[in-house]
């Protein structure tokens, strides 16, 4: 690359100088801020591995109940939580897959959830307490609105479908139980040193 004239030279030079500057102004939270990691404290009950039953409508006055299994973990020094959870066929193949990551946006001051399901992404706001959370997802016709609580140590969650004019409608109930910690996904992290 050639410089025909001198300013161009010079501003080349200062975007060589600010670059260093930036990518080090980012990089003074590697583990989050202080107020994400004690946000996402509030979501700490949550952590380890769940099992039980996730009940379907699958139809009009028809349902289907499957094994479930939820598995909860944090990141980036715990200013991240990570949920993978998991329904199953009989045989233990698994029916169905969702990944989301919850975290607290500092400037909107509240959580939210980005989630990933059946080919779908999704971001939305979360309203959580120490004994739960709820969000809503919007659909083409109407709105399905999640509530999860934890109750005598179970996690209940169901989802209903909102439409106008009409009475929700369940489409999904969870009821699980804890049964451990779980290391994921932070642990075997791959070590700098070969």
């Amino acid at each position: 690359m050639s410089f025909t004239r001198p300013f161009n030279a010079r501003l080349f030079a200062l975007v060589l100088l600010a670059a260093p500057a930036s990518a080090l102004a980012q990089a003074q939270h590697p583990m989050g801020t202080d107020e994400q990691r004690e946000a996402m404290k509030t979501l700490a009950w949550m952590d380890g591995e769940w099992r039980g039953t996730a009940t379907a409508m699958t139809g009009p006055g028809q349902s289907r109940t499957m094994p479930h299994t939820e598995r909860i973990g944090t990141m980036l020094g715990g200013s991240l939580r990570v949920i993978e959870g998991r329904s199953h066929n009989d045989d233990g193949s698994t029916l169905f897959n969702a990944f989301a990551v919850i975290s607290w946006d500092d400037q909107a001051d509240r959580f939210m959830m980005r989630s990933y399901a059946n080919g779908q992404a999704t971001d939305v706001p979360i309203e959580a307490d120490g004994q739960g959370f709820k969000w809503t997802v919007t659909t083409a016709r109407g709105q399905i609105r999640y509530e999860m609580k934890l109750i005598d140590g179970q996690w209940i969650e169901t989802g209903d479908y909102l439409m106008e004019g009409r009475p929700p409608m369940r489409v999904i109930e969870m009821k699980l139980d804890r049964i451990g910690d779980t290391g994921w996904p932070a642990a075997g992290a791959v070590s700098p040193i070969p």
